[in-house]
């Protein structure tokens, strides 16, 4: 576990170093490539433990002084996202960073930001989760402005100015938590709130700062002002990071975190939920079909897809409290996360398509394109993979999470939710329909006449995410989806209804071998009745 840390969080020291000593920009490429790759690597071997969850003391100091790192289902399944999107993002990089000055920079931050966001993922308590934060925030600032052009300049300033915001809100919600509880570590905390029978009114406004400032790193609505600024002024490869996981790692995975596995998700939390995943959908979709900058485009689409995991796990909460099938309640939430998966997969290639096709023409206007399907086979068919994906076009993946959705809403009564979900999909089909029609399709103008295909590292990133779109599909076979995805959903389904979570201890496990929650020989968990998995300190 701290290894997912460390090495970026050293990689992103010594890339600039690196860079300054050997005056090349591949040289300084390398060494970001190789921190990725690893990391990819110790997230592969956390796989395939079911509901197995560790908790490990940094340096054998214990409770209450130690700094805990703790992972469970939910954590192996957002780490493995954060670890593979980054990757492919760095390297699509490696060509498209030519254009810019300082590289070596450039991935020295890019790294501090992984690190940053695994940080937050396998955190334990509540103020370590707010320092990763603030390191993904700090680098990701300098990242949205590393162009530094007057507009690059001002949606970096927002973005820092309205992040800002955000961490007061979650360092307030912090200091109420440890004021009534006397605790930072949220198992703890968990433990407490189950003692007083539910969070009391301090700890009910503490859930709502929290979700004030979660909710603005996540850009949902009515928190979503910087997004729409800071993904046409970023580099592509930084879109896609905030886009594909960093809105996720510090924003949805940090509210479903706390809001679940620490409080228990009551039926009026879950109705806010569903209330802003509706919201988001709406407006994010209906403000795209007017942009005519394609990454703005993107960006507003990103508002409104976030909408859909929110929106089920919200909605989750809500049937859990009025008594509706737990089986129900599990394909909510198992719809939920699979679309973050998603998401997280066909947003980052349209990005990378958006920075590919800016690469090759010099221009992001909808408008002053055209004609690329021919002169850009490679972009033009992953594009076209990327628009159907998101759109909930079969057999993709995005179309599988959303029908899931749909279903899970349909069966627990909500029905005009559901139609609002399929109505939202259709506007997006309509959205992507028109950025193919003025990118790929029609006669070539004057920019789209010089293009050419972007550099092979380019075009392997792009065609990666692609086969992902299609192979992520595969998560709906059992035997795929009980090893990836369902040990998450157990996590969330955990917290749900008005209860606060029960707290099973975990064992020390500063050895080498990590022991299963539910201890050996125990039987396979069932969806149904959900194990509840949670990092409590080992007996003193």
């Amino acid at each position: 576990m701290p290894l997912v840390v460390a090495l970026p969080l050293a990689g992103g020291f010594l890339a600039p170093a690196l860079g300054r000593v050997t005056g090349s920009g591949r040289w300084a490429a390398a060494l970001p490539l190789a921190v990725a790759a690893a990391v990819l690597v110790l997230v592969l071997a956390m796989q395939g433990r079911g509901d197995e969850a560790a908790v490990l003391w940094m340096g054998g100091w214990k409770f209450p002084v130690g700094i805990s790192l703790y992972a469970d289902g939910l954590t192996r399944l957002v780490l493995l996202v954060i670890a593979v999107i980054g990757l492919l993002a760095l390297v699509f990089s490696m060509d498209y960073m030519r254009q810019y000055t300082s590289p070596s920079l450039y991935y020295g931050l890019f790294l501090l930001m992984l690190a940053g966001m695994n940080g937050v993922v396998i955190s334990g308590d509540l103020f370590n989760i707010f320092v990763f934060v603030e390191i993904a925030g700090l680098a990701s600032y300098a990242l949205v402005a590393f162009g530094t052009e007057a507009d690059e300049l001002e949606a970096s300033l927002k973005y820092l100015a309205l992040g800002a915001v955000a961490s007061t809100f979650i360092l307030v919600g912090i200091a109420i938590v440890y004021n009534v509880t006397g605790q930072l570590n949220w198992a703890k905390i968990a433990q407490a709130v189950q003692g007083a029978g539910g969070p009391s009114l301090p700890l009910a406004v503490a859930l709502a700062f929290f979700l004030m400032g979660f909710g603005l790193k996540a850009a949902m609505v009515p928190f979503h002002a910087w997004l729409p600024d800071a993904h046409p002024a970023a580099p592509a490869p930084i879109s896609a990071m905030l886009s594909g996981v960093l809105i996720k790692a510090c924003g949805v995975y940090a509210v479903a975190r706390i809001v679940f596995s620490v409080f228990g998700a009551t039926e009026t939390f879950g109705w806010v939920l569903a209330v802003m995943g509706v919201a988001s959908m709406a407006l994010g979709s209906l403000l795209m079909l007017v942009q005519a900058d394609f990454k703005r485009l993107l960006a507003y689409s990103s508002i409104g897809q976030m909408g859909y995991v929110v929106l089920a796990l919200g909605a989750a909460a809500v049937m859990q409290a009025r008594g509706v099938s737990e089986a129900v309640v599990a394909l909510a939430v198992f719809g939920g996360l699979f679309h973050l998966v998603n998401h997280a997969i066909f947003k980052s290639l349209l990005f990378l398509c958006s920075g590919s096709v800016e690469y090759a023409t010099g221009t992001r206007q909808l408008k002053e394109l055209g004609g690329l399907g021919a002169r850009m086979p490679v972009t033009g068919a992953c594009l076209r993979v990327a628009a159907l994906s998101i759109s909930g076009v079969p057999p993709l993946n995005g179309f599988w999470s959303k029908l899931v959705i749909i279903l899970a809403l349909v069966l627990g009564g909500f029905y005009t939710l559901a139609a609002i979900a399929a109505a939202v999909s259709v506007v997006t089909l309509v959205s992507f329909a028109r950025v193919q029609r003025y990118v790929l399709g029609g006669a070539a103008t004057a920019a789209a006449e010089r293009a050419r295909e972007v550099p092979a590292g380019m075009g392997l990133a792009t065609v990666a995410l692609a086969t992902l779109c299609v192979a992520s599909s595969l998560v709906m076979l059992p035997s795929v989806r009980g090893v990836l995805v369902d040990p998450a959903v157990r996590v969330v389904q955990a917290g749900l209804g008005r209860r606060a979570p029960q707290a099973a201890p975990v064992a020390d496990v500063a050895r080498p071998a990590c022991p299963a929650v539910s201890g050996a020989g125990a039987p396979e968990p069932r969806l149904d009745k959900p194990a509840v998995p949670h990092p409590v300190p080992p007996a003193e």
